[in-house]
């Protein structure tokens, strides 16, 4: 069996701790070039993106990919709608759990699949205030706890 290289090129790191998720999905994003020789070198950010499905067409809105350094002739918007290539069962799983409760789907990483260009998408729920505060008592907790335990095993 083959093993699948993947190297993830851009991250949304504050995406686990603003969303809480449940489910995961893939797609491609349809780029130019120069876009891809962009995200390669790691020039991009999420922190502002979104997706959005118009029409059947899910479309990823925010997503920050900077000029290219050695592009002179090519133009290029770095926050431009980009859209995504997801298959119609997909969709229709994501527009029906859209529809019945508070998700929003977020893009959690861009990377490299082989040679392919990839997005994580979160279908995900906005944590409230006092959730998050939970959550860094829990973390904090477990950090405590562990430190315990390593000094009685040293």
């Amino acid at each position: 069996m083959k093993t699948l290289w993947k190297q993830i090129l851009i991250d949304n790191r504050k995406a686990q701790f603003d969303y809480e998720i449940f489910d995961l999905f893939e797609a491609w994003i349809v780029l130019r070039w120069v876009e891809v020789k962009s995200i390669r070198w790691g020039h991009g950010n999420l922190s502002w993106a979104y997706v959005s499905i118009h029409s059947w067409r899910p479309v990823i809105m925010g997503l920050h990919i900077s000029e290219y350094p050695f592009n002179s002739w090519l133009k290029m918007d770095p926050r431009c709608d980009r859209l995504l290539l997801m298959k119609k069962s997909e969709i229709t799983r994501i527009q029906t759990k859209l529809k019945t409760g508070w998700y929003t789907l977020i893009p959690m990483e861009v990377y490299s699949k082989w040679n392919l260009i990839k997005l994580a998408i979160w279908l995900a729920r906005g944590r409230k205030r006092h959730e998050k505060k939970q959550l860094l008592k829990e973390r904090d907790l477990d950090r405590q706890a562990h430190r315990e335990i390593g000094k009685f095993l040293y």
